[in-house]
């Protein structure tokens, strides 16, 4: 099981986070949790095919988490795709996208089959494989909002293949009945029960997607004994009562469901767009749970490292320009190559000395004029440094008397209205 963040934002995308979506990749599929804008985009650059998608699952009607959802069910149309699609939503996600397709006219070469949930449940398997299941509850949100569960069921035990042999058992029919849990009859009567070959069940493993919520109960159950807790961390410590004003968490709220949950690792995400540094809300995390990690766009991560790693591979990075540490490298720079150019060294002496004592025409009338030289340029040194230091100090006596230095202030560009992040 592979999980790979594809938008870690918060209601508005940044120059380098996007709107809410994380893909799971299990044996090749690909399920999808929220399908914010641009959510197909990021599945390239993560190098996933968006032609695996076997389910998706939409936690609630905020746009930022399904405003992805129509372009991507496009594209699957264009791609001529066959197989079944199923989406698991609130009530009215069926009517939302059938609109949609009806309005674009799409004419839709696949099915897509509807699961939605309504808003008094307390719990539901919303999707149930041979392999896996998937359950939703709801959450403390200011509207109806779902987390969901991903489990693996129980794997069969390791068959002991020297003991079933002794036994008998040499078909592979025989084999796989004993390890799906079932007895064999060998040729001659005896009954090889399946617990005396096969192993002790493997726990699958689990992963818990948990966003746009207050700490509530029904978070912790989701996530109880996990591999993987997905846990949105909109807000640091410092704005608790927005995040619940909001109906969001906290990073330190993230934190103590992990604890409660008793979850192998923490993954915070949905960030507000304020934090232009996550690792604030991540030291908060690891504050009060340890391990926890920040939710990366298209960096994955494993349930199985040894046997996963490779199997999802980036295409892209994303990084910010930092204009004023490039223009400001670059002129450190010039500057340094102009000072080192126009660098002064220090004159030779002059060597009237040495050929004074080498010629007859030294008299004592050139020694003298050469003392006097000698003295008046010593007097003309002292009297300009006398006068800088004068004027430094009647600069200094001004400032001083302004009360701030001769630096300009730097210049301030005031936020726009279209910048509130106060809002989110």
């Amino acid at each position: 099981m592979i999980i790979v963040p594809l938008g870690v934002a918060s209601a508005t995308p940044t120059a380098t986070r996007h709107l809410s979506s994380v893909a799971l990749w299990r044996e090749g599929d690909i399920h999808l949790f929220d399908c914010g804008e641009n959510a197909q985009m990021r599945m390239l650059q993560a190098g996933l095919k968006r032609s695996k998608i076997e389910n998706i699952f939409i936690s609630h009607f905020d746009v930022d988490h399904y405003a992805g959802l129509i372009g991507l069910i496009s594209t699957l149309q264009l791609q001529r795709r066959e197989n079944d699609l199923t989406i698991v939503g609130p009530e009215g996600i069926k009517e939302f996208i059938e609109w949609n397709v009806k309005f674009s006219g799409l004419e839709l070469s696949f099915d897509i089959k509807y699961v939605e949930v309504a808003e008094d449940i307390e719990s539901e398997r919303v999707v149930d494989e041979d392999e896996y299941y998937v359950e939703a509850r709801p959450l403390n949100h200011t509207k109806f909002c779902m987390g969901f569960r991903f489990q693996e069921k129980d794997k069969p035990g390791k068959v002991d293949a020297e003991k079933a042999e002794k036994l008998g058992i040499t078909k592979d029919e025989q084999y796989k009945a004993l390890k799906a849990g079932d007895d064999v009859e060998l040729e001659d009567g005896t009954v090889i029960k399946s617990y005396e070959i096969v192993g002790h069940p493997r726990p699958g493993d689990s992963f818990a997607y948990i966003t746009d919520t207050k700490y509530c109960p029904n978070s912790v159950k989701l996530a109880m004994n996990t591999n993987i807790l997905y846990h949105e961390a909109t807000f640091s410590e410092n704005l608790a009562e927005k995040a619940a004003e909001t109906g969001h968490s906290t990073s330190a709220d993230a934190a103590r469901v992990a604890n409660e949950a008793q979850t192998k690792l923490l993954v915070i995400s949905h960030f507000s767009a304020r934090y232009t540094n996550p690792f604030i809300l991540l030291r908060e995390a690891r504050e009060k749970f340890f391990p926890a990690w920040l939710a990366t766009e298209l960096r994955p991560i494993f349930t199985n490292p040894s046997q996963e790693k490779g199997i999802v591979q980036q295409k892209v990075y994303i990084k910010e320009i930092d204009d004023n540490k490039s223009s400001g490298s670059s002129g450190k720079s010039s500057r340094g190559s102009s000072d080192r150019s126009k660098k002064n060294f220090r004159k030779r002496k002059s060597s009237s000395g040495r050929s004074r004592s080498s010629s007859d025409r030294g008299s004592s009338s050139s020694s003298s004029s050469n003392r006097r030289s000698r003295s008046d340029q010593g007097r003309k040194r002292r009297d300009r440094s006398s006068k800088d230091y004068s004027d430094s100090r009647d600069k200094r006596d001004q400032n001083d008397s302004n009360e701030g230095t001769s630096r300009p202030p730097k210049h301030i560009t005031p936020r726009t209205p279209f910048d509130d992040f106060d809002r989110f």
